[in-house]
Protein backbone atom coordinates (compact mmCIF):
# COMPACT_ATOMS: atom_id res chain seq x y z
CA UNK A 1 0.00 0.00 0.00
CA UNK A 2 1.43 3.39 -0.95
CA UNK A 3 0.24 6.92 -0.54
CA UNK A 4 1.69 10.37 0.01
CA UNK A 5 1.15 11.76 3.47
CA UNK A 6 -0.98 14.74 4.24
CA UNK A 7 0.77 17.76 5.71
CA UNK A 8 -0.39 17.59 9.34
CA UNK A 9 -2.94 15.72 11.37
CA UNK A 10 -5.37 18.05 13.07
CA UNK A 11 -5.76 17.37 16.81
CA UNK A 12 -8.75 15.14 17.30
CA UNK A 13 -9.40 14.63 13.59
CA UNK A 14 -7.28 11.75 12.37
CA UNK A 15 -6.67 11.77 8.64
CA UNK A 16 -7.64 15.40 8.06
CA UNK A 17 -5.25 18.05 6.82
CA UNK A 18 -4.32 21.00 8.99
CA UNK A 19 -3.66 24.32 7.29
CA UNK A 20 -1.33 26.68 9.10
CA UNK A 21 -2.98 30.08 9.55
CA UNK A 22 -0.72 33.04 10.22
CA UNK A 23 -1.22 36.80 9.96
CA UNK A 24 -0.59 38.18 6.50
CA UNK A 25 0.70 41.51 5.33
CA UNK A 26 0.09 42.68 1.78
CA UNK A 27 -0.83 39.15 0.79
CA UNK A 28 2.44 37.60 2.04
CA UNK A 29 2.77 34.97 4.76
CA UNK A 30 4.61 36.17 7.86
CA UNK A 31 7.85 34.39 8.72
CA UNK A 32 8.50 33.84 12.41
CA UNK A 33 12.04 33.21 13.60
CA UNK A 34 10.91 32.40 17.15
CA UNK A 35 8.01 32.49 19.58
CA UNK A 36 5.81 29.97 17.76
CA UNK A 37 4.66 26.51 18.78
CA UNK A 38 5.87 23.06 17.74
CA UNK A 39 3.14 20.81 16.36
CA UNK A 40 3.55 17.05 16.79
CA UNK A 41 2.59 15.07 13.69
CA UNK A 42 1.25 11.54 13.35
CA UNK A 43 2.71 10.09 10.15
CA UNK A 44 0.92 6.72 10.16
CA UNK A 45 1.36 3.13 11.32
CA UNK A 46 3.27 0.07 10.14
CA UNK A 47 2.56 -3.66 10.53
CA UNK A 48 5.10 -5.83 12.36
CA UNK A 49 5.68 -9.55 11.66
CA UNK A 50 4.81 -10.49 15.26
CA UNK A 51 1.32 -8.95 15.00
CA UNK A 52 2.15 -5.74 16.82
CA UNK A 53 2.04 -2.29 15.24
CA UNK A 54 4.43 0.65 15.07
CA UNK A 55 3.16 4.23 15.10
CA UNK A 56 5.39 6.79 13.40
CA UNK A 57 5.63 10.43 14.49
CA UNK A 58 7.31 13.63 13.32
CA UNK A 59 6.77 17.31 14.02
CA UNK A 60 6.48 20.80 12.57
CA UNK A 61 8.53 23.50 14.31
CA UNK A 62 6.87 26.70 13.11
CA UNK A 63 9.97 28.73 13.94
CA UNK A 64 12.63 29.38 11.31
CA UNK A 65 15.46 29.86 13.85
CA UNK A 66 14.38 28.83 17.34
CA UNK A 67 15.12 25.16 18.10
CA UNK A 68 13.55 24.65 21.52
CA UNK A 69 14.47 22.04 24.11
CA UNK A 70 11.33 20.61 25.73
CA UNK A 71 12.21 17.91 28.31
CA UNK A 72 10.00 14.87 28.71
CA UNK A 73 7.36 15.73 31.30
CA UNK A 74 4.20 17.83 31.47
CA UNK A 75 5.17 19.80 28.34
CA UNK A 76 6.33 16.80 26.26
CA UNK A 77 4.43 13.63 27.02
CA UNK A 78 2.48 10.66 25.72
CA UNK A 79 -0.75 9.22 27.01
CA UNK A 80 -1.95 6.63 27.85
CA UNK A 81 0.97 4.75 29.34
CA UNK A 82 4.47 6.11 29.99
CA UNK A 83 5.02 9.77 29.17
CA UNK A 84 8.39 8.87 27.65
CA UNK A 85 7.97 6.96 24.41
CA UNK A 86 11.34 7.85 22.91
CA UNK A 87 10.28 11.24 21.53
CA UNK A 88 12.84 13.99 20.90
CA UNK A 89 13.37 16.87 23.31
CA UNK A 90 15.33 19.01 20.80
CA UNK A 91 13.23 20.30 17.91
CA UNK A 92 14.86 21.35 14.66
CA UNK A 93 13.30 23.96 12.40
CA UNK A 94 10.25 23.41 10.22
CA UNK A 95 8.82 20.06 9.08
CA UNK A 96 10.68 16.94 10.21
CA UNK A 97 9.23 13.63 9.03
CA UNK A 98 9.43 10.06 10.38
CA UNK A 99 11.45 11.14 13.41
CA UNK A 100 10.68 8.24 15.77
CA UNK A 101 8.57 5.13 16.21
CA UNK A 102 6.42 3.79 19.03
CA UNK A 103 5.47 0.11 19.13
CA UNK A 104 2.00 -0.80 20.41
CA UNK A 105 0.63 -4.27 21.16
CA UNK A 106 -1.43 -6.39 18.78
CA UNK A 107 -4.56 -5.80 20.89
CA UNK A 108 -4.22 -2.00 20.82
CA UNK A 109 -7.64 -1.70 19.21
CA UNK A 110 -9.28 1.64 18.48
CA UNK A 111 -7.74 3.77 21.24
CA UNK A 112 -5.58 6.79 20.43
CA UNK A 113 -1.95 7.31 21.39
CA UNK A 114 -1.67 11.04 22.07
CA UNK A 115 1.54 13.06 21.92
CA UNK A 116 1.22 16.50 23.58
CA UNK A 117 3.74 19.32 23.19
CA UNK A 118 3.59 22.68 24.96
CA UNK A 119 5.83 25.41 23.59
CA UNK A 120 5.64 29.20 23.94
CA UNK A 121 2.41 28.90 25.89
CA UNK A 122 0.54 26.78 23.33
CA UNK A 123 -0.23 23.06 23.58
CA UNK A 124 -0.51 21.01 20.39
CA UNK A 125 -1.38 17.32 20.05
CA UNK A 126 -1.04 14.47 17.56
CA UNK A 127 -3.49 11.57 17.75
CA UNK A 128 -2.10 8.22 16.65
CA UNK A 129 -4.58 5.51 15.70
CA UNK A 130 -4.70 2.28 13.74
CA UNK A 131 -7.29 3.49 11.27
CA UNK A 132 -6.75 1.64 7.94
CA UNK A 133 -6.35 4.92 6.04
CA UNK A 134 -3.22 5.71 8.07
CA UNK A 135 -1.28 2.55 7.19
CA UNK A 136 2.10 3.32 5.62
CA UNK A 137 4.94 1.22 4.26
CA UNK A 138 8.48 1.61 3.03
CA UNK A 139 7.25 3.03 -0.27
CA UNK A 140 5.55 5.95 1.47
CA UNK A 141 8.75 6.88 3.27
CA UNK A 142 10.81 6.65 0.09
CA UNK A 143 8.32 8.82 -1.80
CA UNK A 144 8.32 11.46 0.92
CA UNK A 145 12.13 11.55 0.86
CA UNK A 146 11.98 12.65 -2.77
CA UNK A 147 12.21 9.35 -4.68
CA UNK A 148 8.69 9.51 -6.09
CA UNK A 149 6.13 6.73 -6.13
CA UNK A 150 7.98 4.60 -8.72
CA UNK A 151 11.47 6.07 -8.40
CA UNK A 152 13.01 3.92 -5.63
CA UNK A 153 14.83 0.70 -6.62
CA UNK A 154 13.02 -2.33 -5.20
CA UNK A 155 16.27 -4.13 -4.30
CA UNK A 156 17.63 -1.33 -2.13
CA UNK A 157 18.88 -2.54 1.26
CA UNK A 158 19.18 -0.54 4.46
CA UNK A 159 22.63 0.91 5.13
CA UNK A 160 24.43 -0.26 8.27
CA UNK A 161 26.13 1.82 10.96
CA UNK A 162 28.20 1.11 14.08
CA UNK A 163 30.21 3.09 16.65
CA UNK A 164 33.56 1.32 17.28
CA UNK A 165 34.29 3.48 20.33
CA UNK A 166 31.02 2.55 22.04
CA UNK A 167 27.76 4.44 22.50
CA UNK A 168 28.37 5.68 26.08
CA UNK A 169 30.78 8.63 26.14
CA UNK A 170 31.86 11.42 28.52
CA UNK A 171 33.26 14.89 27.86
CA UNK A 172 33.60 18.27 29.58
CA UNK A 173 31.59 21.34 28.65
CA UNK A 174 33.15 23.12 25.68
CA UNK A 175 35.76 20.44 25.05
CA UNK A 176 35.88 18.76 21.62
CA UNK A 177 34.71 15.16 21.39
CA UNK A 178 35.69 13.30 18.22
CA UNK A 179 33.30 10.45 17.35
CA UNK A 180 33.94 7.97 14.55
CA UNK A 181 31.26 5.79 12.98
CA UNK A 182 31.58 2.93 10.51
CA UNK A 183 28.99 2.69 7.73
CA UNK A 184 28.36 0.30 4.86
CA UNK A 185 25.81 -0.10 2.08
CA UNK A 186 24.90 -2.22 -0.95
CA UNK A 187 25.66 0.59 -3.38
CA UNK A 188 22.01 1.07 -4.38
CA UNK A 189 20.90 3.54 -5.70
CA UNK A 190 24.43 4.90 -6.13
CA UNK A 191 25.51 8.48 -6.86
CA UNK A 192 22.93 10.90 -8.20
CA UNK A 193 23.14 11.97 -11.86
CA UNK A 194 24.96 15.15 -12.68
CA UNK A 195 22.73 18.26 -12.76
CA UNK A 196 21.01 18.77 -16.08
CA UNK A 197 21.51 22.54 -16.04
CA UNK A 198 23.48 25.26 -14.22
CA UNK A 199 20.25 26.29 -12.47
CA UNK A 200 19.72 22.76 -11.13
CA UNK A 201 23.33 22.61 -9.98
CA UNK A 202 22.98 25.93 -8.15
CA UNK A 203 19.74 24.80 -6.48
CA UNK A 204 21.34 21.56 -5.33
CA UNK A 205 24.32 23.39 -3.88
CA UNK A 206 22.07 25.80 -1.97
CA UNK A 207 20.30 22.84 -0.34
CA UNK A 208 23.60 21.29 0.65
CA UNK A 209 24.71 24.49 2.37
CA UNK A 210 21.75 24.50 4.77
CA UNK A 211 22.66 23.56 8.34
CA UNK A 212 19.38 21.67 8.58
CA UNK A 213 17.11 21.57 5.51
CA UNK A 214 13.82 23.41 5.70
CA UNK A 215 10.63 21.41 5.20
CA UNK A 216 12.47 18.12 4.79
CA UNK A 217 13.75 15.41 7.09
CA UNK A 218 16.60 16.96 9.06
CA UNK A 219 18.55 13.74 8.74
CA UNK A 220 18.64 13.88 4.96
CA UNK A 221 22.32 13.88 4.07
CA UNK A 222 22.33 15.87 0.84
CA UNK A 223 26.02 15.13 0.42
CA UNK A 224 25.16 11.40 0.42
CA UNK A 225 23.73 11.84 -3.06
CA UNK A 226 27.22 12.67 -4.38
CA UNK A 227 28.51 9.18 -3.60
CA UNK A 228 25.37 7.24 -2.69
CA UNK A 229 26.17 7.05 1.05
CA UNK A 230 26.61 9.54 3.87
CA UNK A 231 26.00 10.19 7.55
CA UNK A 232 24.02 12.97 9.23
CA UNK A 233 24.07 13.97 12.92
CA UNK A 234 21.34 15.50 15.09
CA UNK A 235 21.04 16.53 18.73
CA UNK A 236 18.08 14.39 19.75
CA UNK A 237 17.86 15.06 23.49
CA UNK A 238 19.56 17.40 25.91
CA UNK A 239 19.87 21.05 26.96
CA UNK A 240 21.92 23.83 25.42
CA UNK A 241 23.50 24.04 22.01
CA UNK A 242 25.46 21.28 20.31
CA UNK A 243 27.69 21.79 17.28
CA UNK A 244 28.88 19.14 14.83
CA UNK A 245 31.95 19.73 12.66
CA UNK A 246 30.92 18.52 10.15
CA UNK A 247 27.25 17.60 10.63
CA UNK A 248 26.91 15.80 7.27
CA UNK A 249 29.65 13.66 5.73
CA UNK A 250 29.67 11.80 2.41
CA UNK A 251 31.41 8.42 2.16
CA UNK A 252 33.80 8.11 -0.75
CA UNK A 253 32.95 5.22 -3.03
CA UNK A 254 29.43 4.91 -1.63
CA UNK A 255 29.92 1.38 -0.27
CA UNK A 256 31.45 1.83 3.17
CA UNK A 257 34.05 3.48 5.35
CA UNK A 258 34.58 5.64 8.42
CA UNK A 259 33.33 9.12 9.16
CA UNK A 260 34.49 11.30 12.05
CA UNK A 261 32.81 14.40 13.43
CA UNK A 262 33.80 16.66 16.33
CA UNK A 263 31.05 17.54 18.81
CA UNK A 264 30.94 20.36 21.37
CA UNK A 265 28.36 20.99 24.11
CA UNK A 266 27.48 24.23 25.88
CA UNK A 267 25.65 22.74 28.87
CA UNK A 268 26.11 19.90 31.32
CA UNK A 269 23.74 16.98 31.45
CA UNK A 270 22.92 13.78 29.63
CA UNK A 271 22.67 14.27 25.89
CA UNK A 272 21.43 11.87 23.25
CA UNK A 273 22.98 12.19 19.80
CA UNK A 274 21.47 10.36 16.84
CA UNK A 275 23.55 9.67 13.74
CA UNK A 276 22.00 8.23 10.58
CA UNK A 277 23.58 6.29 7.76
CA UNK A 278 21.81 7.58 4.64
CA UNK A 279 21.94 5.97 1.18
CA UNK A 280 19.70 8.80 -0.19
CA UNK A 281 16.62 6.53 0.06
CA UNK A 282 16.75 4.81 3.45
CA UNK A 283 18.31 5.77 6.75
CA UNK A 284 19.55 3.64 9.64
CA UNK A 285 20.01 5.43 12.98
CA UNK A 286 22.15 4.70 15.99
CA UNK A 287 22.05 6.58 19.30
CA UNK A 288 25.03 7.77 21.33
CA UNK A 289 24.63 8.92 24.95
CA UNK A 290 27.11 11.59 26.04
CA UNK A 291 27.47 12.66 29.67
CA UNK A 292 28.68 16.27 29.71
CA UNK A 293 30.43 17.16 32.96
Amino acid sequence: MMRLLRFLAAPGVVGAALLLTVPVTAGAQMRYDRGQSVAPVYEGWERNPDGTFTMVFGYMNRNYEEMPHVPVGPDNRFEPGPADRGQPTRFYNRRQQFVFRVQVPADWGEQDLIWSLTMNGKTEQAFGSLWPSWEIDDGVIKANRGMGIQGAPSDNQLPEIAVPGGTELTVAVGEPLAITVEVSDDGVPGPEPEPASPEQAASRERRRQLAHPMNQAVVKAFDAAKTGLGVAWIHYRGPGAVTFEPRVISIEGGRGGEATTTVRFTERGTHLLRVHADDSINTTPIDITVTVE
